[in-house]
């Protein structure tokens, strides 16, 4: 009779450690990576120039767009990094172009379930990125 209250009383314990080793929010508020290496680059201080340099174009877009959200905020973004750009209207032409591979990308995956269905669009994008 004991046993059973004495086992019931551990894994009551252990559980309540499980929850304790939760990550806590901040996990989520770090930094993100950054997607290549500038110390792999044939010309390091250049690459991180061009970062640098993109990135605050993106600080740049970001507070001008400020207050829209969804598409609104992305076709915001699009337009204000292309205004920043060597050269606008190819930068508007080749993000015209990506966003309809996307749309056919979609509709290409739009049978698979929801689990393949990321993988499949990063499949389809990474294909029409080859041609």
């Amino acid at each position: 009779m004991k046993l059973p209250s004495i086992l019931a009383a551990c894994l009551l314990a252990a559980s309540t450690l499980t929850f304790a080793q939760a990550p806590s929010g901040d996990a989520a508020k770090a930094p993100r990576k950054a997607r290549f290496d500038c110390s792999q680059a044939k010309d390091p201080k250049a690459c991180e120039e061009r970062e640098a340099k993109m990135r605050a174009a993106h600080d740049k877009a970001k507070k001008a767009c400020e207050g829209k959200q969804g598409s609104e905020r992305r076709e915001c973004m699009r337009h204000e990094m292309c205004a920043q750009s060597k050269d606008p209207k190819g930068c508007e032409e080749h993000a015209a172009k990506r966003k309809a591979d996307l749309e056919k990308a979609r509709k290409a995956c739009e049978s698979k379930p929801q689990g393949e269905r990321r993988e499949c669009v990063r499949q389809e994008m990474r294909n029409t990125k080859a041609k």
